[in-house]
């Protein structure tokens, strides 16, 4: 009997704190959202198990503010780690994203920040294009997960179907969230959110749905590209330099204007989409490649009317019609050159198409380059001749 009761006694102290485990309330973090219990009764209408990442969403959305009020729920990289929600009005990429980013302050106390993510380089806390307001963030020892609670007001344009981004981090230095890893689910844990049916979609459902505005800013990028960016260049290339030589005239008056045209006309189709993703994007504004946009358009829209008021070339003002069309000229190619750049910077394509493009300028450079060179041996060449040519005592009476 003595080892009977040894037995159960050992039996039930094994027992006992497996039942007491089994029966504490449900942690903050589970398997699946809907068996989630939030702090201090926090209560929402909607919750995804979000599809990379082990992170989760709960939301409220109030279509008639129109308003989100959210938890979101992620185990960041390590424990000093950082977590990170945000709305991209554009498209489901980082840049551009509208960000909540939660993480330990050197106190050991948690905050959260906002951050407007315009670049892959380096971030900064700033003010974003949502007000946002209750913003709280908490760290369970527990279960080791970050919490950020926030309500943001949408812009009428969005919703209720969003572009969301979620992301973890192992590391904070002087308050700025470190790089965050790039494994396969760091880079895939984006997509819609469907507001009002609690429905999240993955990369590979928005991709196959054809973001509508992901490939108006292609189509912006490759129009300005091949007008400010090819186009301009080479018809400027094709007047300073063809010119000198007669046989090529008057051809490379025609060939100067046809390229200067189609520029013109590729760039107005350009500058289009970028108005239309403009008038769509109240979320996010790029100041300085849209304000060289409108002075690029501007400059060439005069450059269409010069063509109509071109004096002839004995005409005492033509000297003055040179100065502008050819200053003006210049200055597009430059301002063009620079916001083709600007706008790779946004639209952040592989790198090859980046290194395509400056083999492109360079190759360009180089034809500009050897022609300047030969133009030069040319005029030098015809000066030389009018000066050595012998005197005609018939012609001179």
């Amino acid at each position: 009997m003595a080892s009977s009761s040894s037995f159960s006694s050992k039996y039930l102290g094994f027992l006992l704190p497996l039942l007491v485990l089994l029966l504490q309330p449900q942690t903050s973090f589970s398997l699946t959202c809907s068996s989630q219990s939030l702090p201090r009764n926090k209560i929402y209408q909607y919750c995804t198990d979000l599809p990379k990442l082990t992170s989760y969403l709960h939301w409220t959305y109030n279509s008639s503010k129109p308003s989100l009020t959210l938890a979101f729920i992620a185990s960041p990289a390590k424990p000093n780690g950082w977590i990170a929600w945000a709305i991209n009005p554009i498209s489901p990429k980082m840049v551009g994203s509208q960000a909540l980013i939660a993480f330990k302050q050197p106190t050991g106390v948690m905050t959260v920040k906002t951050f407007n993510v315009t670049t892959y380089k380096s971030i900064a806390p700033s003010k974003i294009d949502f007000e946002v307001s209750d913003m709280e963030a908490e760290y369970s020892n527990s279960d080791g997960v970050m919490r950020i609670y926030a309500t943001i007001i949408l812009p009428k344009n969005i919703g209720p179907v969003l572009n969301q981004v979620w992301q973890v981090g192992s590391s904070v230095t002087n308050g700025i969230p470190d790089i965050h890893g790039f494994a396969d689910d760091n880079l895939k844990s984006l997509g819609t959110l469907d507001l009002t049916k609690g429905g999240s979609s993955s990369t590979s459902s928005v991709v196959g749905g054809a973001n509508s505005k992901l490939k108006k800013k292609n189509i912006h990028g490759i129009l300005n590209v091949v007008s400010w960016g090819l186009l301009f260049p080479i018809g400027i290339i094709i007047a300073r330099y063809l010119r000198t030589f007669e046989s090529a005239e008057p051809a490379w008056f025609y060939l100067h204007v046809f390229c200067q045209i189609s520029a013109y006309v590729i760039g107005v189709a350009g500058w289009g989409t970028g108005l239309k993703l403009g008038s769509q994007s109240q979320g996010i504004r790029f100041t300085s490649h849209r304000n060289i946009g409108i002075v690029l358009f501007s400059f060439a829209t005069l450059q269409i009317f010069a063509l109509f008021l071109r004096p002839k070339k004995e005409h005492k003002y033509r000297t003055y019609w040179n100065i502008y069309h050819h200053g003006i000229g210049y200055l597009i190619v430059v301002l063009g050159i620079i916001n083709v750049f600007k706008g790779l910077d946004i639209l952040v394509p592989e790198k090859r198409w980046r290194d395509a493009y400056i083999i492109v300028l360079a190759v360009l450079g180089g034809i500009a380059l050897f022609l300047e060179v030969i133009t030069w041996i040319v005029v030098l060449k015809r000066k030389s001749n009018k000066s050595t040519k012998p005197y005609d005592g018939h012609n001179g009476a």
